[in-house]
Formats: C-alpha cells, structure tokens, sequence
C-alpha cells in the first residue's frame, strides 16, 4: 500500500515519553490538556481520525525538545467524556511512519509531515513468528514477573496469539524510553521478539549484562 487519503501526509503529533503503540495494538489515553483537547476535536473531524504517537528527544545545543524519528498513527476508535471535560480516548494502532519536519502553523499542538513508505507490512495481516519458542519464552517472562513482583492471567497469556502476546508486553512493560523506540523499529515481529527478550533477560540480572542467556 502507498500513500493514500487515509494516510495523509500531514498528521497530528502528541509526543509522549515511554508511550508505545504498535500496528494492531490498541492504547488508552486520559486527555485534559486543553492543546489536546483541540487535537482530538480536530481529529474527529477528518475521515482518518489519525493521532500520531511519538516520543520526545533532546535535541543537543536546542531548547525544547524535538521528536524520535519513527512513530506509530492511531486511529481514535473510542472516546468518552468525563464531567469535567477531560477525555478518555482508545488509539488502535494503524502504521508506523517516519518523521519528515515537524510544521510549524496555528493549532496548539504539534504536527509532523510524514512518510509510511518502508512500513507496508503494518498495514497488512497480522505477523506471525515462525521461531518462537513459546514455553521458553513464557518461562524467562515467569521469572521477571516474579523478579517484579507482578501478577498476570497466564492463561490469556498461553493463548494469545504471537503477535498479540509480544506486541502487548512491548507496550506494556516497564523499560526505559530508549528500549521502548528499540521496540517500535524493529523490523518484523521475530525481531521485536528477540529485542523483547533481551530486554526482559537483561532486567532479571537487574542491568548486568555480563553473562550468557538465561537457563
């Protein structure tokens, strides 16, 4: 697939440090900021109604901050509003896209020219990972769970397919913003696999690093 109406190339951006969505993943968002506020009115009124989600990033020698060149647009699928005018939004994840510029103009909040050229794989069915091995998976992700000290339903775990099980613990475990953006580039899901892995290996030994794979 290409560049078509509904994937334009001027989209909202909202820039959120450690936030990860993924292609077929979906996020809750609160929203009560009134720049975001706008963004979504704005939003809701396109055809898409696309919000791209990006991380900050420093940007040496700069005042503010600029934003991490790949990203991942959702499409709002549920909103509600609270009394008190705040938002609880659902972004189902559609596409990543690279950063172009961001421009400049009169909304409150930010937009990116972007590019979904290179990611026509998230548009497509869902990922399959031909080498996962499931139980040893499962029984590194026991142990940080208990190194954590957290609770999950391993039964939807077991059952959930690939993509489900690896894109969902992307997103929701708790690793550093720069292992989050490692997460959302990586190339297929077998890789996010791997990426996931050694993350989850690496917290287990609580940052060393020094030793072979876990047992």
């Amino acid at each position: 697939m290409t560049n078509k109406p509904e994937f334009p190339d001027l989209i909202p951006i909202f820039p959120l440090t450690g936030a990860l969505l993924l292609p077929r993943a979906r996020m809750p968002l609160h929203l009560f900021e009134p720049r975001y506020l706008a963004m979504l009115d704005d939003a809701l009124k396109t055809p898409n109604r696309l919000i791209g989600m990006v991380q900050p990033n420093k940007v040496p020698g700069r005042s503010g901050h600029g934003l991490q060149t790949i990203g991942c647009a959702g499409r709002v699928t549920q909103f509600s509003e609270t009394e008190d005018g705040r938002y609880m939004i659902t972004l189902a994840g559609v596409s990543r896209f690279r950063v172009i510029e961001e421009v400049e103009g009169l909304t409150p909040y930010r937009r990116a020219r972007v590019s979904w050229s290179g990611f026509e794989r998230d548009r497509g069915p869902e990922e399959e990972d031909a080498r996962f091995n499931r139980t040893a998976f499962l029984t590194t992700l026991a142990q940080y769970f208990d190194s954590q000290d957290l609770q999950t339903d391993w039964d939807s775990l077991k059952e959930a397919d690939d993509e489900l099980l690896i894109n969902s613990l992307s997103m929701l475990l708790g690793f550093e913003p720069e292992d989050k953006q490692a997460l959302l580039e990586a190339p297929s899901l077998s890789t996010r696999r791997e990426t996931l892995m050694t993350l989850i290996e690496f917290s287990i030994r609580g940052g060393d690093n020094s030793e072979g794979p876990l047992q």
